[in-house]
């Protein structure tokens, strides 16, 4: 079976689009802070305003959003759910895109904005958690994927001069 490449930077393209207002954590959030991975997954924290969620919906629908279920059903997301804490794990015509309502312990969008940077992708600007905030995360989680990546993510730091 062949996959398809995923396209993040479609993806983001159509968030920023509808003015949704979000920050790009994970695998992505370490590349475009320099970290040489490879990532399958954009994971993005978004803010659950009525206005942003409304945004939200309308940008998903637009990437054909539907949740990863094994059963095969297509599950659409809805802004209720979007509203709360939770992971929302989502295949798109982009990829898989994942939608958080926090991150580690506990970190809403208002939490993550302090450590967040802007970065220019493609033609667009982006708000990515800096490498140090990111590091902090995946620390708190404390998940053997997150602790995997963690040398590579300090060694990167250590050689940085960009955004932490």
């Amino acid at each position: 079976m062949i996959v398809a490449a995923p396209k993040f930077k479609d993806a983001l393209e159509i968030l920023a689009k509808h003015g949704v207002e979000f920050v790009v954590v994970g695998g992505v959030a370490a590349v475009l802070n320099g970290a040489p991975l490879a990532t399958f997954d954009l994971d993005v924290v978004h803010a659950r305003s009525p206005e942003n969620l409304a945004r939200l919906v309308a940008a998903l629908i637009e990437l054909e959003a539907h949740y990863r279920d094994p059963g095969g059903r297509d599950l659409r997301p809805e802004l209720s759910a979007l509203a709360g804490d939770g992971h929302h794990l989502l295949l798109t015509r982009c990829g898989p895109v994942d939608v958080l309502g926090q991150i580690g312990r506990g970190r809403q969008y208002e939490d993550l904005l302090p450590d967040a940077v802007d970065v220019r992708v493609g033609g667009i600007a982006v708000m990515v958690l800096g490498l140090s905030a990111l590091i902090r995360t995946k620390e708190e989680a404390g998940r053997d994927k997150d602790h995997a990546v963690l040398s590579i993510l300090r060694q990167t730091l250590r050689e940085s001069a960009g955004p932490t």
